[in-house]
C-alpha cells in the first residue's frame, strides 16, 4: 500500500524563549488532504508550533518543511505565499471594513503584478477588479454573500469566524491552520462549524490541522490527533486511541471526556 503524501513535517522543532522551552523536540507530518488535531491543555505550546509554521517564530533548532521544501524561519508572507494560511484564536477582523473588504485583503496576496502596476489606471482597475471578483465569489461560496457590504464587527460570531477563514481562503492556500475554531461556539454552532471545515477541505483541496478545545469537534472530524503537554507530544493517533489512552486522559481530557468513548 503506498503512503500518504506528507504535506507538512515537522523535524524536532524546539522553541525556548529565555529560560522557557515552548515547544520541545517535536516532530509530526501531517499527510496531505487530511483534517488533523493539535490538542493539550493551556500552555502546552500549541499556538507557538502554529506561530513557527506560519513563521511569526523562527524555531531554535530544528526544521519545517511543507511539501518536501524547508520553509524554516521563512517570514509569515512568504510562508503565506507558499501555500501556508491561518487563523487566529482571538479573531483578528477588520472590524469597520465590510466583510467583502476584508476577504479583498487576502486576495490581493495572490496579485504577482511588477511594483509599477498600480500606477497605470487601467491596469490598476482592471488588477482592484479581478480582487473585488475572487472575494465576492468566495463570500457566495461560504454563505456570506447577504453580509458582503456589513461591516465585519457587526456579524454574529460564528459568521466572523466564517468570515475569517473566507480571508484565509482568499490567498488561495493548500495547507490551512485553523486556532480553536469552535472557540465561543453554542453546541449547534459547533457542529455547523464542523459541517463547514469538512465541506471546505474537500471543496478546496486542502490540507487542514486545528487547535481546539471542543472535543466533540475535534474526535468528530479528526483523522488523526497528536497530543502535547510542557511543548511535547505525550500521544498520537485516531479519535478511539486519543480518548482512550490513560496518559491523555490524566494530562487532559479528564474522565467526563469517557463520554465521546
Amino acid at each position: 500500500m503506498n503512503q500518504p503524501t506528507t504535506s507538512l513535517e515537522l523535524v524536532n522543532a524546539t522553541r525556548r524563549f529565555g529560560g522557557i522551552v515552548a515547544v520541545n523536540d517535536l516532530s509530526f507530518k501531517v499527510p496531505q488532504g487530511t483534517i488533523c488535531g493539535l490538542i493539550g491543555p493551556n500552555g502546552a505550546g500549541k499556538t507557538t508550533v502554529f506561530n513557527l509554521i506560519s513563521g511569526f517564530y523562527t524555531p531554535t533548532s530544528g526544521k519545517i518543511l511543507f511539501e518536501g521544501e524547508d520553509i524554516t524561519g521563512n517570514p509569515p508572507h512568504i510562508v503565506c505565499r507558499k501555500g501556508i494560511a491561518r487563523t487566529f484564536q482571538n479573531i483578528r477582523l477588520f472590524s469597520s471594513a465590510s466583510s467583502l473588504q476584508n476577504v479583498m485583503v487576502g486576495a490581493h496576496l495572490r496579485q504577482k503584478n511588477p511594483w509599477w502596476f498600480p500606477i497605470v489606471p487601467f491596469l490598476a482597475d482592471k488588477e482592484e477588479k479581478m480582487v473585488h471578483d475572487r472575494a465576492h465569489t468566495l463570500l457566495e461560496r461560504l454563505g456570506l454573500a447577504d453580509v458582503a457590504n456589513a461591516p465585519a464587527g457587526s456579524l454574529p460570531y460564528g459568521a466572523q469566524r466564517r468570515l475569517e477563514i473566507a480571508r484565509a481562503l482568499a490567498t488561495n492556500p493548500r495547507f490551512l491552520l485553523l486556532d480553536e475554531p469552535a472557540a465561543g461556539m453554542n453546541p449547534h454552532e459547533s457542529s455547523d462549524l464542523m459541517e463547514f471545515i469538512k465541506n471546505i477541505r474537500a471543496d478546496f483541496d486542502l490540507t487542514i490541522l486545528l487547535i481546539e478545545h471542543d472535543m466533540k469537534v475535534v474526535m468528530g472530524i479528526c483523522s488523526h490527533i497528536w497530543v502535547v503537554e510542557y511543548g511535547q507530544c505525550i500521544a498520537e493517533g485516531d479519535a478511539d486511541a486519543i480518548r482512550n489512552n490513560p496518559k491523555v486522559i490524566e494530562a487532559y481530557l479528564g474522565e467526563e471526556y469517557l463520554q465521546y468513548a
